[in-house]
This record gives structure tokens, C-alpha cells and sequence, in this order.
């Protein structure tokens, strides 16, 4: 088992592990119990009821947060011509074609959100053995397979991010950083929530949301009160 040092055993002493805190709560709790000198992010931790291996609950998608994510995401695009220099336009960290391939081949991977206008995945999928595995692949659920590449471009600037169901029904989102205030925290949570309440597969048996866990970086995990997510299905 793992060792915790001092200051993260004295901030973990505060929190009951038994209860469910409410959502304004448990997001001042984190902040509070934040014990380092960086701007930690806040990371939540959703566990749906969906069973990843079937196709038909497959959870995976993106949401705007409203608040952003408080870092500065790296955008590059696979685009030619005009769709290019739309890209750029939007502000796009790297933008190029056929002339990535073999930078990226040489094992770059120094960017966070690849976009692909529908006719360069044909050149994407030849690299698609490194994009993958690093969740670095476009895909046009996440609305990164697009020939609206401003639109797309603009979003993951102002904090749309991606999000994806793991193995064990966990979906894994940072929704800020504790400098952030409680209610802007909040509201990027409930974006989030609402974002997977659209996407809830019909098959998907009830509760959909069984836990939601929140953290600082360095900080203890939180467990909070579904119920906020609840009432928006």
C-alpha cells in the first residue's frame, strides 16, 4: 500500500469517507484541502452504470465547458487549402497534411487534440498506430472529424474537451484548477453531467450515475451527491 506523506494524510483526516457531499460542498472541500503551492488541477471521476464491452454503451463524447479548463490546449489539424488556413485563422497550434506524417512517425506527440477534415483521414489512419493508443486519434463522435475546422478549432481553444468511458464505466475529466471559484467549478461539472446524460445509451440500466469522485491533483478524493446529476435526466 502506499505511503502518503504528512500534509496529504492531514487533508484526507478532514474528509468523511462515508458521505456523499452535496456539489458546492464538496467542491470548496477540495479547494480547501489543496496543499501544494501550483495551481492543482480538479478532476472528477463518474461512474456510469454501462458496460463498456457492448457496443450500445459505448460512453464517448465532448462538452464546452462553460468556464474552460484553465489550461491552453494544443490543437493540430489535418487539412489542405482553404480548410488549412481556416484553421489557422481559429488558431490552430499546427496545421499541416501528408507533411506530419513523418515527424509524427519519428515519435511526436506534442500537441492534445488532433482534428482531420473527413478527406485527410485517409493520411491520418497511416499513423493511426501512434494516435491511438495516446487518445490522440480524430473521431467524428467527438466532432473532430469535421470540415468545419474553424468552429471545432475555436471550441477546444475556449475548453471543449473530450471524453471517453473506460473499462470499468469510468469516465475520467478535468473540469478546472482550484483557483477557480466553487460555482464556476460547479457549473463546469454540470455541463459535463449534462453532457453524459444526453448521451445515456437506452440500454443503460438505472442508476446511471452511481458515484462521482473529485480531487485536486495531490489532493484526496471527495465522493459526491448524484443527485445533482440525477435530476437532469
Amino acid at each position: 500500500m502506499a505511503k502518503h506523506g504528512k500534509k496529504f494524510t492531514q487533508a484526507e483526516s478532514k474528509v468523511e469517507h462515508l458521505r456523499r457531499y452535496g456539489l458546492e460542498e464538496g467542491i470548496s472541500l477540495v479547494k480547501e484541502l489543496s496543499f501544494v503551492k501550483f495551481d492543482e488541477s480538479v478532476d472528477v471521476a463518474i461512474n456510469l452504470n454501462v458496460n463498456p464491452r457492448h457496443a450500445d454503451q459505448m460512453v464517448r463524447g465532448s462538452v464546452a465547458l462553460p468556464h474552460g479548463t484553465g489550461k491552453a490546449t494544443r490543437v493540430l489539424v489535418f487539412a489542405k487549402g482553404e480548410k488549412a488556413k481556416e484553421a489557422e485563422d481559429a488558431g490552430a497550434d499546427v496545421v499541416g497534411a501528408e507533411d506530419l506524417i513523418e515527424k509524427i512517425s519519428g515519435g511526436w506527440t506534442d500537441w492534445d487534440v488532433t482534428v482531420a477534415t473527413p478527406d485527410m483521414m485517409g493520411v491520418v489512419g497511416r499513423i493511426g498506430r501512434i494516435l491511438g493508443p495516446r487518445g490522440l486519434m480524430p473521431n467524428p463522435k467527438a466532432g473532430t472529424v469535421t470540415f468545419d475546422v474553424a468552429k471545432i478549432v475555436a471550441e477546444l481553444k475556449a475548453g471543449r474537451t473530450e471524453f471517453r468511458v473506460d473499462k470499468g464505466g469510468i469516465i475520467h475529466i478535468g473540469i478546472g484548477r482550484v483557483s477557480f471559484s466553487a460555482e464556476q467549478l460547479a457549473e463546469n461539472l454540470a455541463a459535463v453531467a449534462d453532457s453524459l446524460v444526453r448521451l445515456k445509451p437506452a440500454s443503460s440500466k438505472s442508476p446511471y450515475f452511481k458515484n462521482i469522485g473529485i480531487s485536486s491533483t495531490m489532493g484526496p478524493g471527495v465522493r459526491l451527491d448524484t443527485g445533482f446529476a440525477r435530476d437532469m435526466i
